[in-house]
């Protein structure tokens, strides 16, 4: 049972965060409505209701396009729940799923803002590694989601390579790309289970997987690159079997774009950022 002070401070912290969701939903209602879309240009597709970069708008024009969708998603990297890839399809859309968070203070947050709103959504708190991420995927009910996310900062190839080694197959996954890595590069970081990336480097610029490295894994498994979205974070893959091939052919992809929060940070382009963080141990895809 409950203690009251349990019981109190569980709804002063709902409040705090039913008003950010709130605003959020102003948000998310105010930028949809300036889109105009063009089917052929993913940026123009583009909104942020509980996303940080038009994430929700290019997910929205996707989900809506899959043939036979499930309305289910998973997503490692979850954060609070008010700042993800996968609350709008949660909140706005109904769509069911599991949000993965590693740090249990926001995966806490999550599951108070999930509690009464959309049952069909769990909050599992896990810092996922090659060694448990079996045991996360044992747990979807679905083994062709409509929606994976991987956004963790780290060791997110090894963990997509694996996903898409399984049985599991997305008809769209969203990754994060190091756009530090440059264009072309085929590079990721080495794999380490414990890998923090404040803690990697001075410069926090040590992390993930460059642009053409998830070309050519997600090109190995038969996905369609969509683009990457305007600020230059998240890469786009779908299933081509999951969608009608005039809309996957009419879809001019953005190939890539540098950070927009590393390049205003640093104010140096990326070929100079990667120089920071040159001697770092890479693996080359």
């Amino acid at each position: 049972m409950q203690s009251l002070l349990e019981k109190i401070r569980f709804r002063i912290v709902k409040s705090k965060i039913n008003r950010k969701m709130e605003a959020r939903m102003v948000r998310g209602i105010l930028s949809s409505s300036l889109r105009e879309i063009d089917l052929s240009n993913p940026h123009t597709w583009e909104f942020s209701c509980f996303s940080q970069n038009g994430e929700d708008g290019i997910i929205d024009v996707l989900t809506r396009r899959i043939i036979k969708p499930n309305k289910y998603f998973i997503e490692i990297g979850a954060h609070d729940g008010l700042e993800n890839c996968s609350s709008y399809l949660s909140l706005v859309r109904n769509y069911s799923g599991i949000m993965v968070e590693g740090d249990p203070a926001l995966s806490r947050d999550s599951e108070i803002l999930l509690a009464g709103v959309n049952w069909g959504v769990e909050s599992v708190q896990m810092f996922v590694t090659l060694d448990n991420i079996d045991y996360l995927l044992s747990k979807s009910l679905h083994t062709d989601p409509d929606l994976f996310i991987v956004d963790i900062d780290g060791n997110d190839y090894y963990v997509v390579k694996h996903i898409l080694d399984s049985k599991m197959r997305p008809a769209i996954f969203i990754v994060e790309y190091n756009s530090t890595f440059g264009s072309k590069e085929k590079l990721t970081i080495k794999y380490d289970k414990e890998f923090i990336y404040w803690k990697a480097h001075a410069s926090q610029l040590y992390f993930g997987a460059s642009i053409s490295a998830w070309k050519e894994l997600f090109g190995i498994h038969n996905y369609q690159f969509i683009g990457v979205d305007s600020n230059g974070v998240n890469a786009f893959f779908v299933d081509k079997s999951k969608f009608d091939d005039v809309f996957l052919g009419g879809v001019k992809a953005c190939e890539y774009k540098e950070n927009f929060y590393e390049l205003q940070k640093f104010k140096i382009p990326n070929k100079e950022r990667f120089k920071l963080i040159k001697d770092m141990p890479f693996k080359e895809i």
